[in-house]
């Protein structure tokens, strides 16, 4: 733990250094967000603030993850076999939410860059084979579940396959729905991975303790830059990556059933769109003209027309979100 603790410091300071090196170069290129028309009148001055600014995590967690395991990976131990299952789906990840980003900066639907069907189109294959190759390796937990309090894994077989798919595609989703406020994104992804650092430390899997807390170094220096009001915005660069990460080591631990406990801001922004859609949809059905449920999905912008500050919604999410960890925590010490 005290190695993984300083990994943490290290992957911060890297991160950190690059950071205006990366916005400058965004910036050089004009790689800025644009808003949405409809959202809060308070983000209307955000326009053009340099996006994808996930790169920052990114690249100093696969750099630091790789140089810690070149001996186990030209080794082809199971560790340097294991490793490469969290790294790849961040790279992977992160570069479908780099062409996101991108086209949103080029124009693409008004600015809000693909279409969820399109990147749906490469992501369900993607979390599809990642999801067989966790199921052939010889990994820990692969197609099983801990359930708190049964005090023993059940396994599923390939009926995992499918579930575990579903669990790095929404926590990716989930991930990217919550990132619309200065620092609430990175906050909360931080705060799950020390939950999952910590679990995987009960598991006594030391790698995987030491690649969760190298990503919370890493988000604790996009916050620096990231911070109200912020320089810099994660983009689906980072939000996309972060999000199937977290999913990916959420089935490494085999506790993947506290993922919404432990991603509780997440899952309640994703649940937020989704009511919001349906309740629009059955009224429409009713009435003839769809009413909402909230007054803007996801859950964050409902809280900002409330009369919410920015920086209001973004600390009260957070202080839930730390609860929510030490919940998930709790539970898997339940075990």
């Amino acid at each position: 733990m005290d190695f993984a603790l300083i990994l943490a410091s290290v992957s911060f300071v890297l991160a950190v250094v690059w950071g205006p090196l990366l916005i400058r170069i965004l910036r050089h290129y004009r790689i800025g967000k644009r808003i949405r028309i409809d959202g809060p009148r308070g983000h209307q001055t955000k326009f053009g603030t340099p996006t994808m600014g996930g790169l920052m995590i990114v690249v100093p967690v696969l750099l630091i993850t790789l140089v810690l395991n070149i001996y186990n990976l030209i080794s082809q131990t199971p560790v340097g076999r294991s490793i490469l299952i969290p790294l790849g789906v961040m790279l992977a990840y992160a570069i479908i939410g780099a062409v996101d980003d991108i086209a949103g900066v080029r124009g693409v639907r008004r600015g809000e860059g693909l279409s969820g069907r399109r990147k749906l189109m490469w992501e369900i294959p993607l979390t599809l084979v990642v999801a067989v190759i966790m199921q052939l390796l010889p990994m820990q937990f692969a197609g099983q579940v801990d359930v708190p309090s049964f005090h023993r894994s059940i396994d599923l077989g390939w009926a995992w396959t499918p579930i575990a798919a579903f669990v790095i595609l929404s926590s990716a989703n989930a991930v990217n729905l919550t990132d619309g406020l200065d620092g609430l994104a990175g906050t909360v992804v931080a705060g799950a991975f020390v939950g999952y650092g910590v679990i995987a430390l009960l598991q006594g899997q030391e790698y995987l303790v030491q690649f969760c807390f190298t990503i919370v170094g890493a988000c604790f220096a996009f916050l620096w830059y990231n911070a109200h009001p912020a320089q810099l915005f994660m983009g689906d660069t980072g939000s996309l990556a972060l999000g199937a990460t977290l999913g990916t080591v959420a089935l490494m631990t085999g506790q993947w059933l506290l993922l919404p406990v432990v991603a509780l801001i997440p899952v309640a922004e994703t649940v937020s769109v989704l009511l919001q859609i349906l309740y629009f949809k059955y009224t429409k059905r009713k009435y003839g003209q769809g009413r909402r449920l909230f007054k803007m999905s996801p859950l964050h912008h409902h809280f900002e027309l409330l009369g919410w500050s920015e920086t209001q919604v973004v600390q009260r999410f957070w202080l839930v979100e730390v609860l929510a960890v030490m919940a998930g925590v709790a539970l898997a010490l339940w075990n």
